[in-house]
């Protein structure tokens, strides 16, 4: 297989399902490839922007095990969302050196819904952390971030699957989404976040899918279905779902390359 210049990976959104991210770039690393532009959303853009800095995979996981939602110090006062999204800011400061994107080892573009306007922004520049939140802000659930006069949400009620961004920087793009959807029974709707999983998940996966065939390789763990979006007790076998999923692709790849 030929050298390739600049490899692209886009990383969708997903919750703790993000974990799987973590463990499929593990599996990628150890194939020999190692991405220099990454394209997230959601808890893509946190997986991404830790592998941007250059952190160990063990790292990257630990971010996840190591960071409480549901503190009562995390909830908001009179803000639309039930946790108030700036008070993840110094869970998050700690692991750059600097606020900024151009600090980074790898070139990252983050994206992120502007609420006003409708639309998608890519965040590739300047201050790094707020695009973050703001990509990261799953909407009732985490308080929407103000950037300048604008604001912002999760990134992937518009786009669960950033490949834009990158598609015309890399001779090869691996996808990796951990939003696989499955028919659900209708006991399976006994919460409030039980409906807004369900709705993030038919948004999130048709616009997806049809964005899979601009890749090179995509890796999506079926198994994912099993795991819900805010579950934080399995992240083990979540990045192991991540992690078997990506080497069994990656195999199946290299096989068909020759």
């Amino acid at each position: 297989m030929e050298t390739l210049k600049n490899v692209g990976l886009v990383l969708s959104g997903g919750g703790f399902k993000g974990v799987a991210h973590i463990g499929a770039i593990k599996a990628i690393e150890e194939a020999g490839l190692f991405p220099n532009y990454v394209s997230g959303t959601s808890a893509g853009a946190i997986v991404g922007s830790l592998y941007a800095a250059g952190h160990s995979i063990e790292k990257i996981k630990s971010f996840f095990s190591k960071t409480p939602l549901f503190k009562l110090n995390r909830f908001t006062r009179k803000k639309a969302g039930f946790l108030d999204s700036e008070k993840f800011y110094d869970d998050l400061i700690n692991y750059f050196n600097e606020n900024s994107f151009e600090s980074l080892e790898k070139k990252l573009f983050v994206t992120a819904t502007n609420l006003l306007a409708g639309t998608v922004t890519v965040f590739n520049e300047g201050e790094l952390i707020k695009p973050i939140l703001a990509s990261a802000a799953f909407p009732g659930v985490f308080s929407p971030i103000q950037i300048g006069d604008q604001l912002y949400s999760d990134g992937g009620i518009l786009d669960n699957f950033p490949i834009t961004p990158i598609k015309k920087q890399c001779d090869m793009i691996i996808g990796i989404d951990v939003t696989p959807i499955r028919k659900p029974k209708l006991t399976d709707f006994r919460h409030a976040y039980n409906v807004m999983q369900r709705a993030y998940y038919l948004r999130a996966m048709p616009n997806s899918e049809t964005k899979f065939d601009e890749c090179d390789l995509v890796i999506q763990p079926k198994k994912l279905t099993n795991h819900g979006l805010f579950s934080s007790g399995n992240l083990d076998q979540i990045f192991e779902l991540g992690y078997q999923e990506a080497k069994q692709q990656l195999e199946q790849y290299f096989e068909n390359q020759k």
